[in-house]
């Protein structure tokens, strides 16, 4: 039977989520059917974000799903 894991970070944390992802497939006996994800589109600048950042938005979410199988 077909089951999913779903992963969200912000796009600034993208090391992160890979490493999040990995930890998992390594923890898991699974066979992955597939992966796929998507970015959330991005929102304005909230008003209190510090004016150092060069982003005109803030940070959107980043979203992975896992399609798997337990083994």
């Amino acid at each position: 039977m077909q089951q999913i894991k779903i992963f969200k970070r912000l796009e600034n944390e993208l090391e992160a989520l890979e490493k999040s992802v990995n930890e998992w497939l390594a923890a898991h006996p699974v066979q992955v059917i597939q992966i796929f994800g998507n970015i959330a589109p991005p929102g304005p600048k909230a008003p209190q974000a510090s004016m150092i950042s060069r982003s005109t938005h803030d940070p959107s979410d980043v979203l992975l799903i896992v399609v798997y199988e337990k083994a």
